[in-house]
């Protein structure tokens, strides 16, 4: 009886990631936490499907047995660490506007789809709005490349967004439209900031998605921007915990890259 529980369990659980997967890649979405969703995915299935010769695979030696634990161990350990950061991420939430003033706003990209801001890029797009409006002569600069399925850059549809819904903005907009990461967002910012003679000591707005704004904050102040101002847009229900996983990974990621320190 507890055999077919787990057995029925592992299948539907894989299932359940598979399918996720596949709807994200059809909203064009791609990523390493869609791989990653799949292969565990995939690695469930098979173990329901195969119980039984698994079953007797691993009672045929001792060894088996402990490598088998020692796997469904490091899995326990990693869930457990993906429930910390999602914890983590919920507490530095912070849905408030802060009504300090800012020499510049830099809009993070985060993905166009046939010309359109993605949702959760429209998050972030409606928040630097809300923030310029205060402030209607602050720079603003969008910041995103162009990938090799869409037309225009990131920052070019970002732009049109704001032009088309928030006419009433008077706020310059310089376009940063080469970067494809958020370490390069800032970077290449840099040059503009300089162009319009604005210093990283002075206090700068960057504009993102809440789970993102931890890690976008220690990536600018690796690079020497110094009064950072965090706005965080909200993020989609539908997507959000997916974006949680993708940003769990792309934080190791960034640690092994050298973009942010960690006890900076």
């Amino acid at each position: 009886m507890l055999n077919q529980l787990k057995r029925s369990l592992s299948l539907i659980f894989g299932l359940i990631l598979c399918i996720n997967s596949v709807w994200l890649l059809s909203q064009g979405q791609r990523h390493f936490a869609i791989a990653f969703s799949t292969f565990i995915g995939v690695a469930f299935i098979l173990y329901a499907l195969f119980f039984s010769s698994i079953q007797r695979w691993k009672q045929n030696s001792r060894f088996r047995t402990l490598f088998w634990n020692s796997l469904w161990g490091g899995f326990l350990f990693w869930i457990i660490s993906v429930a910390a950061f999602f914890a983590y991420i919920q507490m530095s939430i912070n849905p408030n506007i802060p009504a300090r003033p800012a020499a510049a706003i830099l809009v993070l990209g985060s993905g166009i789809n046939q010309g359109q801001p993605s949702p959760i890029l429209k998050n972030r797009l409606d928040t630097a709005a809300k923030y310029a409006e205060r402030y209607p002569n602050t720079l603003i600069i969008m910041t995103g490349g162009r990938n090799f399925r869409e037309r225009q850059s990131e920052a070019e549809v970002m732009q049109s967004y704001i032009y088309t819904n928030y006419p009433q903005l008077k706020n310059p907009i310089s376009l940063e439209d080469q970067s494809r990461s958020t370490q390069q967002n800032l970077q290449y910012s840099q040059a503009i900031l300089k162009q319009q003679h604005i210093d990283r000591n002075e206090p700068i707005a960057i504009v993102t998605s809440d789970f993102h704004s931890p890690r976008a904050r220690a990536i600018a102040r690796h690079q020497g921007y110094q009064q950072v101002i965090s706005l965080s847009a909200s993020t989609p229900q539908n997507v959000r915990y997916n974006s949680w996983l993708r940003e769990y990974f792309a934080l190791i990621s960034g640690w092994l890259l050298n973009e942010y320190s960690l006890f900076q």
